[in-house]
């Protein structure tokens, strides 16, 4: 490639022009074998433009990382809130002063009743869940029992009849239906 032919490509170069037309001009000056100061001062010129758009990209990310990362002052000094906690979720023949008694997975049928009990601490605020009780993947029974601040224990309880034997679990739910806890048990004669 000639001198002419590289003073005619290096004068085309623009800066304004699009990205494709002056890529070609760099390269085309870039692999011109004389290697004059015309080419190697259009490839400073195209190293230094992608050089900053690459710096202006960079500096653009980092800005929406830190900021999607920050909250407001009043977030940052106050403590992280807790959530209602389920404690406690068991299988058992009976309650006793708000105490499960002889938590077990098989029950026979002759003790007649079993229930579900659950504890919670801390409950946050007065909601309700709900206890579903499911036979052989039936859903037999589904009890709203009301939960209150600052802490709460709660039960549901059913009664034993000779058709109720087999598999059965209680999916304990919150007001969303998000299970909390499940319980699988069996009732045999």
């Amino acid at each position: 490639m000639g001198v002419k032919k590289t003073q005619r490509l290096f004068d085309s170069w623009d800066p304004d022009h699009d990205c494709d037309h002056n890529c070609q001009v760099a390269f085309i000056l870039f692999i011109d074998r004389y290697h004059n100061d015309h080419s190697i001062c259009v490839v400073k010129h195209m190293a230094l433009k992608y050089k900053l758009t690459i710096l202006l990209l960079i500096s653009l990310f980092i800005t929406l990382f830190i900021t999607s990362h920050t909250y407001p002052q009043d977030q940052q000094d106050s403590p992280p809130r807790e959530k209602t906690t389920l404690v406690e979720a068991v299988m058992c023949e009976s309650i006793k002063d708000f105490t499960p008694q002889n938590q077990a997975i098989l029950f026979s049928i002759g003790i007649g009743r079993i229930s579900c009990f659950t504890s919670f601490d801390p409950v946050l605020e007065e909601t309700h869940i709900y206890h579903n009780w499911f036979r052989m993947n039936k859903l037999s029974t589904r009890l709203k029992l009301s939960l209150h601040p600052p802490r709460w224990s709660t039960f549901s309880s059913i009664q034993l009849r000779e058709a109720d034997q087999g598999p059965w679990r209680v999916e304990i739910t919150d007001k969303n239906g998000r299970i909390l806890r499940l319980l699988r048990f069996s009732i045999t004669d």
